[in-house]
């Protein structure tokens, strides 16, 4: 089980008269994420859910609060932690020169693949996400959709317990999102706890046991899609969010 406990980043910043500020990208942030759920963080950008993310994956240090897999902390398990832990980014960059064979064998490398097992795991993940036509080719060949699938099978290499997914499906066509989207769900029949950010609130009602929705750096209501929409009177969750920022204005 994931477990955040008011979790709060604070940055330093300069306003229009170049005087220094504190700004708080996320504020006293708390939740837990079970085996087996897919929890959706959504909201707008600039909202928290990415700088969040980071924190969580170890990549940023919080202000205060604490971050704990199965009752273990970075501070004193991060190398235990990460090695079950996957963690992606819409931004992130991969080596072009390479094939996504060669990608994935440097990876099973970085987390400790035994040799023996590393081509039947990359072959395994190829399947999965249906690679198999472009595994041998280089990365800067592969359109926007393949080298996200790439991106993501780097990610599954060592079997995590943990999966960080931050705009998963940015960009992809509808066939390559859904095989995606149907990786994810066979990941939670596993048992695998996934922490889902999207800008695509339908796809967050499709896919996420819970929601969590942060603006400007809280939580401003969690709870599944239903309890969501019953609790804001609504049918659908992107409605569900603008009733209760109070409206497209309030982030103007």
């Amino acid at each position: 089980m994931l477990k955040v406990n008011n979790i709060t980043k604070k940055f330093i910043r300069y306003n229009s008269k170049k005087e220094k500020e504190e700004f708080y990208a996320d504020n006293k942030i708390s939740f837990t994420a079970k085996d087996g759920e897919i929890v959706g963080i959504l909201g707008p950008n600039g909202a928290g859910k990415t700088t969040l993310l980071r924190m969580i994956a170890g990549i940023l240090n919080p202000t205060d609060g604490t971050i704990e897999f199965d009752d273990l902390s970075f501070d004193k398990h991060e190398i235990e932690i990460k090695k079950n832990l996957a963690y992606l980014s819409g931004n992130t960059k991969i080596y072009n020169s390479l094939s996504a064979y060669e990608l994935l064998e440097m990876c099973c490398e970085l987390y400790d693949v035994s040799k023996e097992k590393r081509n039947d795991r990359i072959k395994e993940i190829s399947t999965i996400l249906n690679m198999d036509d472009f595994l041998y080719n280089k990365i800067e060949k592969l359109s926007t959709g393949q080298t996200q699938k790439v991106n993501i099978a780097r990610c599954l290499v060592h079997n995590p317990k943990y999966y960080i997914l931050d705009e998963a499906t940015s960009g992809l066509d509808i066939i390559s999102s859904q095989i995606i989207l149907d990786f994810i769900k066979r990941e939670k029949k596993d048992g695998k706890t996934i922490l889902y950010s999207t800008h695509y609130m339908e796809e967050a009602e499709n896919i996420c046991d819970r929601v969590i929705m942060i603006n400007k750096g809280v939580i401003i209501e969690e709870g599944t899609p239903s309890e969501i929409k019953k609790n804001t009177n609504t049918t659908n969750l992107r409605d569900a969010f603008f009733k209760l920022i109070g409206g497209i204005d309030d982030e103007k």
